[in-house]
């Protein structure tokens, strides 16, 4: 079917270099009923407008297609792969070790919705029921890795599995994480020297007022910035943690695929 393209819609150099990620299958497999570039660009205009599934626009495949394949490929991790090549491509175009030797570690807490309302947890800093999302990137501000939690959960609780995730896909080079104060405590310590990362709180100023940039922590701000583009990552709109997670590595892969454009034609 011909239609006007969407703004997300991906052009044909990003599209070829996702392709191998992507096929699960034949790319003209004979059950594929509709093409994969057309159901890959039915979920980038998901991830960006943050529409139902029934609203999809008719000129997509249908939406329970679009969504039983996002979800073939969130379980196969295609995005994450992606994700972690893109890292090391723009590492080194950056002069930079291929894998980080260095973190940043940071949460952010996204309103619950009906969807995702049985796995809330109320977070009484933000005054805000729904679930947190923590989050690891690399000096550069590329993601590692991330994992979500009730909202009610600790950011400490969460470093050992962040630690020793972050510590097996970059090959074991982390040495330290830059954290806020929200991560102080020596059990939390502990807990990321078993993935042989020290903890560095990096503080504000009692003296400070307003925004103030920190030194190390305003780069994963950023990210989350960026990432917050992406309006189905406004809310907790999903019903499994893992679906949540696979959109936030789609909008990763979009960021870093639009920083290495130039690289690819």
């Amino acid at each position: 079917m011909t239609r006007r393209a969407y703004p997300s819609d991906v052009d044909d150099e990003t599209y070829h270099f996702l392709l191998p990620y992507l096929a699960l299958s034949p790319e003209h497999a004979p059950q594929r009923k509709y093409p994969l570039r057309d159901v890959l660009n039915a979920l980038l205009w998901m991830s960006r407008t943050g529409a139902q599934w029934a609203y999809l626009p008719h000129d997509f495949p249908p939406p329970e297609i679009v969504r039983s394949q996002a979800q073939r490929w969130f379980a196969a991790h295609c995005f994450e792969n992606a994700v972690h090549d893109l890292r090391l491509f723009t590492r080194v175009q950056q002069q930079r070790g291929g894998e980080p030797t260095a973190i940043i570690v940071d949460s952010r807490t996204l309103q619950s919705t009906p969807e995702s309302g049985h796995r809330a947890g109320y977070d009484g800093a933000k005054r805000r029921k729904g679930t947190k999302v923590h989050l690891v990137v690399d000096t550069l501000g590329h993601l590692v890795t991330l994992m979500t939690s009730p909202a009610h959960e600790q950011d400490r609780a969460q470093v050992k599995d962040l630690c020793r995730e972050a510590q097996e896909i970059t090959g074991g080079m982390l040495e330290v994480a830059f954290v806020d104060q929200g991560y102080t405590g020596q059990a939390t310590q502990e807990a990321a020297r078993q993935s042989n990362i020290e903890l560095v709180v990096v503080k504000r100023s009692d003296a400070s007022r307003g925004f103030v940039l920190l030194p190390r922590r305003w780069v994963v701000e950023r990210s989350l910035a960026w990432l917050s583009r992406f309006r189905r990552l406004g809310r907790d709109l999903e019903r499994l943690s893992s679906t949540l997670i696979g959109f936030h590595f789609v909008a990763a892969c979009v960021l870093m695929l639009a920083k290495i454009r130039p690289f690819l034609g």
